[in-house]
């Protein structure tokens, strides 16, 4: 049996005894194989996705709508939204949860609760839950009532966990306001982690040229590196040929070889590595395919001239390239 088919024996069981099962369940829902509901919820929205970018906050909110600290994942995704009616407590619901994924060997990488309504802005609190659904939003017309609330409203909380398998982590994210005195609302979002398949085109030197007259520069993903080094990854090879083609193509083209880096890690040291890479490029280029080494000239800007956000790593993914740049 794998482990995640144990995993979700165990949180259902956390319930046993108690009837699980809605009358109304929007059509098409269904509870996720890994965690159950809290008895007697109704699910009210429910989505599915094979492949998203999901942002996990676990630390305060530090100004206006500001949260620093943030593990962002990725993969298959479901978010099922549930209401309790009935006198059920946040508190209640919080501790069910936390006590289901803590027996169920989840770690816990961070939790919340104000049992009182409040605009608290600590993990879980009602202002920071705001915040953390800013980034990971859900449709207006979704029927959500996580970010409103009724004259009897009450308290907040938050949980967000994750555990290791084999075939990649899961990540289980419970957030939960007592919307009045009458109804509790919840909801669990679960990814499932994978890396999408995002290197299966390559730039081939016919595109190169076309970008390199039309903006005066070129951006290669098709050059690898292993974290923090320099040497050329095999892999490698089929971007280099075509850089090759591309040189063979135009007899008077003359580039600088440029390496960018993303912003993890010190300023002094992405700039230093950014050069050493490119150089790497350069001597690749000179010595193992024998391009003239006046057409070619390496440099690097290390995290001076992003593409896409630092703040998420589909973003510094896009930030860690090579550029090819007309030289006159």
């Amino acid at each position: 049996m794998r482990l995640y088919k144990i995993v979700s024996f165990i949180i259902i069981l956390s319930f046993s005894g108690i009837n699980l099962s809605a009358q109304s369940d929007v059509e098409g829902s269904k509870d996720h194989p890994v965690i159950s509901r809290y008895p007697g919820s109704t699910i009210v929205y429910f989505l599915e996705e094979d492949y998203t970018l999901y942002s996990i906050a676990y630390g305060p909110e530090t100004g206006y709508r500001n949260i620093d600290d943030w593990i962002d994942v990725e993969g298959k995704f479901t978010r099922i939204y549930y209401e309790l009616s009935g006198t059920t407590t946040i508190t209640q619901v919080y501790r069910n949860f936390l006590s289901a994924l803590e027996k169920s060997k989840f770690k816990i990488i961070a939790n919340g609760i104000n049992k009182d309504r409040n605009v608290g802005k600590g993990v879980g609190e009602r202002t920071w839950l705001g915040t953390f659904l800013r980034k990971n939003p859900f449709p207006t017309n979704s029927n959500v009532l996580l970010s409103s609330g009724s004259s009897s409203a009450g308290g907040s909380c938050y949980i967000a966990s994750e555990l290791s398998r084999p075939d990649g982590k899961i990540y289980l994210v419970i957030s939960a306001i007592e919307y009045s005195s009458e109804k509790t609302v919840y909801m669990i979002d679960v990814i499932e982690e994978t890396k999408m398949e995002d290197d299966l085109i390559q730039i081939n030197a016919e595109e190169m040229l076309k970008g390199i007259h039309s903006d005066g520069k070129i951006a290669l993903y098709g050059i690898y590196f292993d974290t923090d080094k320099t040497d050329i990854k095999p892999e490698s090879e089929s971007t280099l040929k075509e850089i090759i083609k591309l040189l063979e193509s135009d007899k008077n083209l003359k580039l600088y070889v440029v390496g960018h880096t993303d912003m993890k890690g010190g300023f002094d040291h992405n700039m230093d590595l950014s050069k050493r890479r490119a150089a790497s490029v350069v001597k690749e280029l000179t010595s193992k395919y024998g391009i003239a080494a006046n057409r070619l000239s390496s440099n690097g800007v290390g995290p001076l001239a992003p593409v896409s956000s630092n703040e998420t790593e589909s973003g510094r993914k896009l930030n860690r390239r090579v550029e090819l740049v007309a030289r006159l």
